[in-house]
């Protein structure tokens, strides 16, 4: 007699979140014959095959499998009793032969159901739950059959904890199979919110179901565990809350999943959880074995709470929650063994180059020593990889004693704090190492060429200081000198002093000797394997070519170091390493190639980078490549703002910036012309600013935009006269890009003078040495007057790629200022001065309820920035408050 319990389909509760994705992918679909719906214990398979079950319209055989139906007669008895209990015809002699005959015999009962389900004309719907409780190899065979031949309108489904050993990759080819993941059947984050406060009823908020969905990965038994265990009480009047209880989800894993595999298994995954991460070879170094892989493709393959890392099934993790299960029962079945186990998975990380890794697993189990020496070996590498902020994390887990009575940890810390830009803290810690190297002298301590590599690096940082107080001399002193010790040994400094000897050549404007020292750094930052410093000082050489006028040798420049980086440092659990002088100036070449999407592409990490702070120097780099563009874009308010806070910076936090950045108030001054505002360029030219001027190429800038002010002014034969020594200076300095623009000033000069010849042979000199190096943006960044000049030049040239080019940007050029409506027009017009695009866009921002400080996140500027917003459009209006300024504006018609 057959269990008619085991033909009933599960219940389904009216507040279950409905998932319409997945009942989408389960419907029949010709030709599909099979779905497979494969997950862990606890993953919803059942319920979500039920949910979309109670909705379809088709006939229904439903079948919840266990262990004792994996016996060939017994599982196409019921399966055949499933169908007849669903109330399909026909069945009855399959029935009678499958409990009739001997089990060679089977095949013919198999055969009598596929023709019962081909007689019927209705559509079928047959649901094996739990498949994972066969095994059997004649029943596996025999479906395969069953599924080969069924009819067009008869769908199959089987949950299962793992893949079942059925042909499905032919299956796969002839489109007759659908299949469901973990993955898939993961709850989604919206999906989550629906299950804790629909069908949970607790009210939480947003961030709490975020927390709650990223922890348990969308896992159904862990979500249900938490909501059953974790409700509580909280002290705002009683509002249900929940907290993820580990117990009861350890106690589900242990009991409903690890205690039913295999010993052998079940060890494997005791000694390997230690490891957020695993391969087999990391997991053949824990058990002392050769057989891991294998291993881990079994547990893939039965869905054993392990997620692949990659394509190729090297790196797995398993899911975090089933590892703490898994970690909390070794620790009390067996500690020993589990702190054997980290050791050696420690040793193996450290070994093969994921040294973050090990040095965390090192800092769980406080093991100090075996950090002081990790960080000694590894920590100066990974400074230079981008990751000194996680270095100085780590040193402060050091005891005190550790950290003050090893040279070697106290100078990486001092690198640290200097690449974090922590400099008002280095002074100290370079007199207590210079105390503690003397000590060890005078106790004839046997490390004498270890000694002398930290002096040399005492003397290179002491370089870098020296350039923040702006006493160049000292610093290219101690650089030098930093070299002349280096050539006697073996110490792995050589691309850092570079670097600081380029930056030093190109503070003097000396560019050639600039990248002849910045070339050499990045060849011994390869040979050092110093990332970090290939990438800047590549970075900055390629700015040096820009300045040069070679755009295309800039960029090569910038792909050929990404491409070593990415080759040798790539690392898919980490972020990219960037370096702020590569980006920039890729946004930079980009910008004026005209091609703003890519330059946007490398400005948007940038802006990351200076919404979480970042060294002033480089705030300000960011912030001129960021106001440039949209310069070139006409986006003169944004830019305008982006270079005011430049400048600020620069005012504000001049004491710690160790290079002369480009010239931001030059920039800046061209947008102020550009936007039709030359009482403010005057008011800049004319404001006193002892940081100003620092570089020879930053003092040619802001005397060429001094030249257009005077242009602007009426002032010709002033501009002209002020512009002949930087026209000289940039030819002979080799600065060929100041020299391309202050080439179409001169030109402008002469169509002012009316000299149209002159002007004519000028521009067609510049169009031709401007477009081999691959400058655009700069002829099209020029008063309208010139443009139309230099289409009328460039259109006689038509034919290259680049005139071509040109002449359709060119062509395109319109109106900088963004479009204005009618009725703000009217309203402007109503006005003593009209209102900025700027100024419009912080007033709609008011009238949406937004505070300042929000108004400024929505702009991406700084707050100070919009208060001064604030004031303009204050005045403007003639009004003292945010109230009286939206009655104004409606008044005005200027909102809604």
């Amino acid at each position: 007699m057959l269990l008619t319990t085991k033909f009933l389909p599960p219940a389904t509760d009216p507040r279950a979140v409905q998932r319409p994705r997945l009942v989408e992918m389960l419907e029949p679909a010709p030709p599909k014959r099979l779905n497979l719906v494969i997950a862990p214990a606890g993953y919803g398979k059942t319920t979500a095959v039920g949910q979309w079950c109670a909705g379809a319209i088709e006939r229904l055989a439903w079948l919840s499998l266990d262990g004792a139906d994996n016996e060939p007669r017994r599982f196409w008895q019921y399966v055949a009793g499933s169908l007849a209990h669903s109330g399909l015809n026909g069945v009855d002699d399959a029935q009678r032969t499958l409990s009739q005959a001997e089990a060679s015999e089977l095949d013919g009962g198999v055969t009598g159901l596929l023709n019962a389900l081909a007689a019927t004309s209705e559509s079928v719907l047959l649901v094996l739950d739990d498949f994972h409780a066969i095994q059997n190899r004649t029943i596996l065979r025999q479906l395969a059959f069953f599924i080969d031949y069924l009819p067009a309108s008869v769908t199959v489904t089987l949950t299962s904890r793992n893949e079942p050993e059925l042909p499905l990759a032919r299956w796969r080819v002839r489109h007759w199979l659908s299949e469901i993941h973990p993955r898939t059947l993961a709850f989604s984050e919206q999906e989550c919110g629906h299950f804790f406060r629909d069908f949970m009823s607790l009210a939480l908020s947003d961030d709490e179901i975020r927390s709650l969905w990223q922890t348990t990965e969308g896992w159904a038994a862990a979500m249900q565990l938490t909501a059953l265990s974790g409700t509580d009480g909280s002290a705002d009047g009683g509002k249900p809350t929940v907290k993820l209880d580990g117990r009861h989800i350890s106690d589900y894993v242990l009991t409903e999943i690890l205690d039913n595999q295999p010993p052998a298994l079940c060890q494997f995954l005791l000694d390997t959880a230690t490891c957020t991460r695993v391969c087999g070879s990391l997991c053949d170094h824990i058990r002392e074995s050769s057989d891991s892989q294998d291993y881990l493709e079994r547990l893939l393959r039965e869905n054993l709470f392990l997620v692949p890392l990659d394509d190729t099934n090297t790196w797995f993790r398993y899911h975090d929650l089933f590892r703490e299960a898994l970690i909390q029962r070794a620790s009390h079945q067996a500690p020993h063994r589990l702190d054997q186990c980290q050791a050696r998975a420690i040793d193996w990380l450290l070994a093969n180059d994921h040294v973050q890794e090990g040095i965390s697993q090192q800092i769980l189990r406080e093991d100090w020593e075996g950090l002081a020496s990790a960080l000694t070996q590894h920590g100066n590498a990974l400074i230079h990889a981008g990751f000194h902020l996680p270095v100085l994390e780590w040193l402060d887990h050091l005891p005190d004693r550790w950290l003050h009575d090893s040279p070697p940890l106290l100078m990486l810390r001092i690198w640290g704090l200097y690449f974090a830009n922590r400099v008002d803290r280095i002074e100290p810690l370079l007199g207590e190492l210079e105390d503690l190297l003397d000590r060890q002298v005078a106790d004839s301590h046997p490390d004498a060429e270890g000694a002398l590599a930290l002096h040399s690096e005492i003397s290179l940082i002491r370089s870098y200081l020296a350039r923040i107080h702006n006493d160049e001399k000292s610093a290219s002193d101690l650089t030098r000198q930093v070299l002349q010790e280096l050539d006697h040994t073996r110490i792995p400094l050589k691309s850092v002093t570079y670097y600081g000897l380029g930056l030093d050549c190109f503070g003097q404007g000396d560019l050639v000797a600039a990248a002849e020292a910045l070339c050499s750094s990045v060849q011994h930052g390869r040979i050092e394997r110093k990332p970090s410093t290939v990438l800047s000082s590549g970075g900055l050489l390629a700015w040096i070519q820009y300045y040069q006028g070679d755009l295309d040798l800039a960029l090569e420049t910038c792909n050929d170091i990404r491409h070593w980086v990415d080759e040798h440092f790539y690392d898919p659990q980490q972020p990219r390493l960037i370096s702020c002088w590569q980006q920039s100036v890729l946004t930079e070449i980009y910008r004026e190639r005209n091609e703003p999407a890519l330059a946007q592409t490398h400005l948007s990490p940038l802006l990351d980078h200076l919404k979480s702070g970042t060294e002033p120097g480089q705030h300000i780099v960011i912030q001129y490549v960021r106001g440039h563009l949209a310069f070139s874009e006409g986006r003169f308010e944004e830019a305008i703002d982006a270079l005011e806070d430049a400048e600020a910076v620069a005012r504000r936090r001049r004491e710690q910036i160790v290079f002369d950045p480009p010239a931001c108030g030059a920039l800046l001054v061209r947008c102020l012309l550009a936007s039709n505002q030359l009482a403010r360029a005057r008011h800049w030219l004319e404001a006193e600013d002892p940081n100003r001027s620092g570089s020879p190429l930053n003092q040619l800038h802001e005397t060429l935009v001094a030249v257009r002010v005077l242009l602007a002014d009426n002032r010709v034969d002033e501009a002209h006269n002020r512009l002949q020594p930087v026209l000289a200076s940039a030819q002979q300095r080799g600065f060929h890009q100041l020299a391309l623009e202050a080439g179409l000033v001169q030109a402008e000069i002469l169509l002012s003078r009316q000299q149209e010849a002159e002007a004519d042979g000028i521009l067609d000199a510049l169009l031709a040495n401007g477009l081999e190096a691959g400058f655009l943006r700069l002829f099209a960044d020029t008063p309208s007057r010139l443009q139309t000049r230099l289409l009328a030049r460039a259109t006689l040239i038509r034919g290259g790629k680049r005139a071509e080019a040109l002449c359709r940007l060119l062509e395109a050029q319109t109106a900088r200022t963004a479009p204005v409506s009618e009725g703000t027009a009217t309203a402007n017009s109503q006005l003593l001065e009209p209102l900025s695009q700027r100024e419009r866009e912080v007033l709609e921002l008011i009238h949406q309820g937004l505070a300042n400080k929000d108004i400024a996140a929505t702009m991406e500027v700084a707050a100070a920035t919009v208060k001064a917003h604030i004031r303009n459009l204050y005045g403007k209006l003639a009004v003292g408050s945010r109230t009286e300024a939206l009655a104004r504006a409606r008044e005005l018609g200027l909102l809604e």
